[in-house]
């Protein structure tokens, strides 16, 4: 099954034919909120507003185990995360959409990892390829199948938030090859690993990031929620289209 996490301003899914809601409780707390379990099209799928429902949890108190563990309760396999994120280069104006391959982690105390406690055995993960390949090339070729352009590869800066960057910062991000930056890929990515999720991201570019274009002399929020508006119309089309790495 397909699970969707919606990010800022996506807190509901169009034309999901909704089938039934489920409180679900966690060993690691509660999940941002109820899941929401119907159908889009053919595809029966669970969908999680982020940030919550009335988007009440920023991005530092999201509680990213409890999300990932009831969504895999669930019986969820595949996850598609939307994401808000600014762009860095030229390249990347915003109401772009981009198909992340890689990530960097500049977080600090969330918990990320179910591998903890004096009762777990130390765990180690592969994250060479942080993106499960195959979600990716679904999402590449749903985007083309419904004519939407999306950017196929780009870096994910995630940084701690809920404050935005300073343009010495999106400097340095820049500097070490991020292309994207945003404030919820981690750790939700490596978690997603942790159980087995193939997952894969979907982020709407919202603005130019700090001292860039635009931004040089500052993000005017008020400005991205048209970009973001945008970008959902966008990304709707495109998970209509999505079809599974086995078909379904």
């Amino acid at each position: 099954m397909l699970a969707i996490i919606g990010g800022t301003g996506f807190t509901k899914l169009a034309n999901l034919e909704i089938i039934r809601r489920q409180v679900v409780r966690t060993p690691y707390g509660e999940p941002s909120g109820t899941l929401i379990f119907g159908k889009l099209l053919d595809k029966e799928l669970v969908f999680l507003a982020r940030h919550g429902y009335g988007h009440h949890l920023a991005p530092h108190e999201v509680n990213y185990r409890a999300n990932i563990w009831a969504l895999k309760q669930a019986g969820a396999d595949y996850v598609v995360a939307i994401n808000s994120v600014g762009g860095i280069p030229d390249a990347l104006p915003p109401g772009t959409l981009v198909v992340p391959d890689q990530i960097i982690d500049y977080t600090w105390g969330r918990k990320s990892s179910f591998f903890e406690g004096s009762e777990q055995p130390v765990t180690h993960i592969d994250f060479t390829l942080p993106y499960d390949e195959g979600m990716r090339q679904c999402l590449i070729a749903a985007a083309a199948k419904v004519g939407e352009q999306i950017v196929a590869n780009g870096v994910y800066a995630c940084t701690q938030g809920p404050r935005l960057e300073s343009a010495a910062e999106i400097n340095r991000l820049e500097k070490d090859g991020a292309t994207i930056v945003g404030m919820t890929a981690m750790p939700e990515v490596s978690l997603a690993r942790e159980k087995g999720l193939r997952y894969a991201a979907l982020a709407v570019v919202v603005n130019h990031a700090a001292g860039r274009g635009a931004s040089v002399q500052g993000i005017r929020l008020e400005d991205t929620y048209a970009f973001l508006e945008a970008g959902i119309g966008k990304i709707h089309k495109i998970l209509e289209a999505l079809e599974m790495p086995n078909g379904n």
